[in-house]
């Protein structure tokens, strides 16, 4: 099964890839504060109409170049957020 994560997009820049901020939260095993961590994934995009800001749906795939390896899925409403 492929892996799915749900970000927010911060560069538009390249031409059909975007780069998606994806943050998780968790609890610390001993201290239990709620801690955020974020990582910056770069997407294949086909999907017209994507800007800075919007959030998104990637999805793990083969290899698409050396730091590529999702694809957006879908581009998520303001409500769904």
């Amino acid at each position: 099964m492929a892996q799915t994560l749900t970000g927010k997009i911060v560069s538009t820049k390249m031409s059909l890839t975007v780069v998606v901020l994806v943050e998780r939260k968790f609890r610390h095993p001993k201290y239990h504060k709620v801690i955020l961590r974020h990582k910056k994934y770069k997407a294949h995009n086909e999907i017209k109409g994507i800007k800075m800001n919007d959030y998104v749906v990637i999805q793990e795939t083969r290899p698409l170049s050396k730091e590529k390896k999702f694809i957006v899925i879908q581009k998520l409403d303001k409500k769904a957020q």
